[in-house]
Order: C-alpha cells, then sequence, then structure tokens
C-alpha cells in the first residue's frame, strides 16, 4: 500500500485548527475548574458534600472559611448526611462568565474541524492508510521491537508524511475515534439543556459530576497524549515535523 509522502492541505489545515483549539479549550478549561476544584461521583456535589479528587489549583481550594452549617430543612439539626447550607467567609475566585462562553466557542470549533477531518480521511482513505494499524503490523515482534525502540528514546528521522509507525497509528487512533468523542459527549452531558432533551446521557455516564469527572480525566489524557506528540516531534526532527505540517515541505 503506497502511503503519501506528504500531508495533504486538507490534513495540515485540520491539524492547525484542531491544535488551536485544544490550546483555548485547555486554557479555558483549566480556569472553569479553578472556580470549583473539586470532583464528585454521581449525580450531585458541592463544596460541603466528600469530593472523590481536589485539587489545589486556586483559592477556591480552601475549605475552612464557611460559617457554621445550619439546616435547610426548618426546625432540623445540621447532622451528618442532612442537608446544610452554608456562607463562604473569603471571596472566591470565578472567572466562569468568559471561561466557559470561551471554551463552548472552541468545542464547537474542535467538533466542526474533527467532523470535516473525519469526513475527509473516510472518503480520500487518509484514515484507512495513516491511522488504522495494518494486519500485517500487529504481530508480537513489531509492537516489542516499537515499544523497545520508544523507551529507549530510539525514534527514527522525521520523513514529512504520514508513514506513521504502530504505535503511532494506535495513539492517533485512540484519539480520535475514542478519547474526543467521549471528551464531546461528556462536556454536553453537563448541558442542562442537552440533558433536557437527552436524560439517557445522565444515565449513561451516572450523573452530572461522574460525567464532569469523566471529562477531566479525559482532558488530563489529552494533555498527557500533546505532551508526548510533542516530544516526539521534537526527537524525531522538530524543524523537519513543522515545515511538513505547515507549509508542507
Amino acid at each position: 500500500m503506497q502511503v503519501p509522502t506528504r500531508h495533504a492541505r486538507w490534513v495540515r489545515a485540520t491539524h492547525g485548527a484542531a491544535a488551536l483549539s485544544v490550546v483555548v479549550l485547555a486554557c479555558s478549561g483549566g480556569v472553569i475548574l479553578m472556580a470549583h476544584p473539586r470532583l464528585y461521583w454521581g449525580e450531585v456535589g458541592n463544596d460541603l458534600t466528600p469530593a472523590l479528587l481536589e485539587l489545589p489549583i486556586s483559592r477556591n481550594h480552601r475549605h475552612d472559611g464557611w460559617t457554621t452549617p445550619t439546616s435547610i430543612a426548618p426546625g432540623d439539626t445540621a447532622s451528618a448526611g442532612a442537608p446544610v447550607s452554608a456562607s463562604r467567609t473569603f471571596e472566591i475566585f470565578n472567572q466562569n462568565g468568559w471561561g466557559r462562553s470561551l471554551h463552548f466557542l472552541a468545542g464547537w470549533v474542535l467538533f466542526a474541524t474533527g467532523l470535516l477531518y473525519l469526513t475527509l480521511g473516510a472518503v480520500s482513505g487518509h484514515l484507512r492508510r495513516a491511522l488504522l494499524p495494518r494486519r500485517d503490523e500487529v504481530t508480537r515482534r513489531q509492537v516489542a521491537r516499537e515499544i523497545g525502540d520508544h523507551l529507549r528514546l530510539r525514534i527514527r528521522a522525521a520523513t514529512g508524511g504520514p508513514d506513521y509507525g504502530l504505535l503511532q497509528k494506535s495513539a492517533y487512533a485512540c484519539i480520535v475515534f475514542v478519547a474526543l468523542p467521549l471528551t464531546a459527549i461528556t462536556g454536553l452531558t453537563m448541558s442542562p439543556a442537552v440533558t433536557a432533551a437527552a436524560p439517557f446521557l445522565l444515565t449513561l455516564f451516572g450523573g452530572l459530576q461522574s460525567a464532569r469527572t469523566i471529562h477531566f480525566a479525559l482532558w488530563a489524557l489529552l494533555l498527557l497524549f500533546t505532551f508526548g506528540h510533542i516530544t516526539m516531534v521534537v526527537l524525531s526532527g522538530f524543524r523537519r515535523q513543522v515545515r511538513a505540517m505547515t507549509v508542507g515541505e
């Protein structure tokens, strides 16, 4: 099977748009998370309920600046497990307004870019050639050799085209076909307007807060992939790779 020696123009264009969108999503997502740096599992969660994971990434992580909790129900006392209310005694960090708007906008740009990439990739055969491992590549010997080469940082020089190795294809396929779609779906699950029309999403992910936690885990995975991707670009020939993915030379 002949592999193109250069990246097609539409591949370079969608790669650039997706990269810019991911940067904006990472920054705006971080700002949103800083407003409430606690993750839960289930349908509900707030500062006065136990967290699955707490992230010390803003002053909102502090939980000792509260007035005495009081019971929400009239006549009840604030006992363990009962719904309670309390007021903060410190000024919180909250940039949710512009953060959510920018995050939502960048998300739709990435969605449109991804849809265009998948459509053109399927029509042109790019997805089959560049992202899906061939049957003759998936052998025990080949897998062991590629893993060994990557662990020893023996990365082959860049050729400027989509002639990816087995691990590259596997990583790209997982991101394109699994991680990014799940990130988009869990993000939409946090929208009341979406779940009002498609309530099965809350059941699918085990609740609103579970969807938020999964969304964060996928975001962390995508950041890890991005750092690994950039590292491989540097090790295989940064100048060559950047020129190949921007101007096609």
